[in-house]
């Protein structure tokens, strides 16, 4: 795709130099992304998050000295609208649902393909939650509830962005009383 303004900038935070030299090349080859940071450890990657504030961060979750829940948690406290994209070699489950509710906007498994990482990091850039159908299926398996209906997940995850219950509603196409409900079923 044509860049339509400035490009989605990217920041790799993994241990292994091999990984982030993949992804750069990945991101570098798209004309609508840009390679602007990496790290190899939490510690560094909270460093330089604060210097070039990326627009969608991909972080690994074993790491030295900090893992890359509690990098992205020290991230989110001092910039809490942070998109950061969680790419482990790790299925969903207990890590996975541990990263969501850490505020990560995206979950993928090394392996993945090209594609699924590039539409991935366009999809966060764009607002969007980004998780595979088969790790939202574990995350929900794991954490022993039900699994929420397609209008909760689509209020949940525009509610998880900030968005106001009435610019839900008008979002959405409902009225702000029904979004209200949605909110008390996904609470409870």
């Amino acid at each position: 795709p044509a860049p339509t303004s400035s490009p989605i900038t990217v920041m790799a935070v993994d241990d292994h130099a091999l990984m982030r030299s993949g992804i750069a090349t990945v991101i570098d080859a798209e004309p609508d992304m840009r390679m602007v940071a990496e790290a190899t450890t939490g510690l560094e990657a909270v460093s330089r998050f604060r210097q070039h504030q990326p627009d969608v961060t991909l972080m690994d979750l074993r790491m030295r000295d900090m893992d890359g829940i509690e990098a992205m948690t020290a991230i989110r406290r001092e910039f809490p609208h942070a998109r950061i994209v969680i790419l482990t070699t790790f299925p969903g489950d207990f890590q996975a649902a541990r990263a969501i509710k850490a505020g990560a906007v995206g979950y993928l498994l090394k392996g993945l393909m090209r594609t699924e990482l590039l539409d991935t990091i366009r999809g966060v850039h764009a607002g969007r939650m980004m998780v595979p159908p088969a790790i939202e299926a574990a995350i929900a398996q794991h954490a022993g509830s039900r699994a929420l209906s397609l209008r909760e997940t689509q209020v949940l995850r525009l509610v998880a962005l900030g968005h106001a219950n009435k610019e839900v509603a008008e979002n959405l196409s409902l009225t702000e009383e029904t979004v209200k409900v949605h909110m008390r079923t996904i609470l409870g």
